[in-house]
């Protein structure tokens, strides 16, 4: 049976370093699965493989779409399985690396039907959002779908209401669409986490931003400032720019805020994939023994 390799962890735990020797070593190529790594206006701020790492490996869904281009996770889903069709036909093994939740559980488990939501309830929470801000919404949420409130980046308002309309909608708790039955998928799945001690992890998410702002991070963000409000732009690394460039605090202060944010989202990645009992971990120093892991299902 074809198998596909599924490279998950933290941001900035070391996935891209060891995914390219994987790749290597298979002579295939790499299957993108972060979100924001598939804007090709996004190359800094989400530490997008550099020029050099893509002609050694060929990497799909890195720089494929503009920000200005409705994507989702049912779309991605579907043309990753459609690629994976293709290239299954020059190797049994295939490798799939990224931190995006969604995007990997869409590929692994396929994307519930939820619900389309019916107009007034859509306008309804978005007049709420405009009159009463942020906060009111996330302590409806945490009433009605306390799960998934633990999950949820409640700083993303789009997300935030998008699981309210469900509940509003349906009178159930987003989470219970999330849990369907799972897509049976014609290759077998391997999932391999990376992750560190917290302060290793921590102390690399803090040099990966600095290194980001000496490479022009501040640059990329002023130039996407007039599209603030597309929603591939509400991201870690970027909004906090963008308060920057409206005045709302130094730039010293931003920085700061981008470290503590990533690392906020780390802790959130971590508590999904720990609920993965699929998951098998590694330091990502231990290349053989992951390389070794592998071998038991060639």
């Amino acid at each position: 049976m074809n198998k596909l390799i599924v490279i998950t962890g933290p941001t900035a735990v070391g996935k891209t370093a060891l995914t390219l020797e994987i790749a290597k070593h298979y002579g295939i190529p790499v299957i993108n699965a972060d979100s924001r790594q598939i804007y090709r206006e996004l190359k800094i701020g989400t530490a997008s493989p550099t020029a050099e790492q893509m002609e050694l490996v060929r990497h799909y869904f890195v720089g494929a779409k503009s920000i200005h281009d409705y994507y989702n996770a049912s779309m991605y889903e579907q043309e990753v399985t459609e690629l994976l069709n293709t290239l299954f036909g020059s190797s049994p093994i295939q490798l799939l690396s990224g931190g995006s939740m969604m995007y990997i559980d869409a590929v692994c488990n396929g994307i519930d039907d939820i619900p389309t939501v019916r107009d007034d309830i859509r306008e309804e929470l978005k007049r709420r959002y405009q009159e009463e801000g942020l906060e009111p919404l996330c302590e409806d949420l945490k009433r009605l779908d306390p799960e998934h409130y633990q999950l949820v980046d409640r700083q993303n308002y789009r997300r935030v209401i998008h699981a309210l309309e469900i509940c509003y909608q349906t009178g159930k708790t987003y989470t219970s669409f999330r849990t369907q039955a799972k897509k049976q998928r014609p290759f077998q799945i391997i999932k391999i986490g990376l992750n560190r001690d917290r302060q290793e992890l921590y102390d690399r998410i803090n040099q990966r931003v600095d290194d980001m702002m000496s490479s022009g991070l501040l640059e990329e963000a002023r130039a996407m400032y007039p599209y603030k409000d597309v929603n591939a732009l509400n991201t870690v690394g970027y909004k906090e720019l963008f308060d920057y460039f409206s005045g709302r605090w130094p730039l010293e202060e931003a920085v700061e805020r981008i470290k503590g944010n990533t690392r906020r989202y780390a802790r959130k990645q971590l508590t999904w994939y720990k609920r993965d009992e699929s998951v098998t971990w590694f330091h990502p120093s231990q290349q053989q023994e992951i390389l070794n892991f592998i071998s038991q299902y060639e």
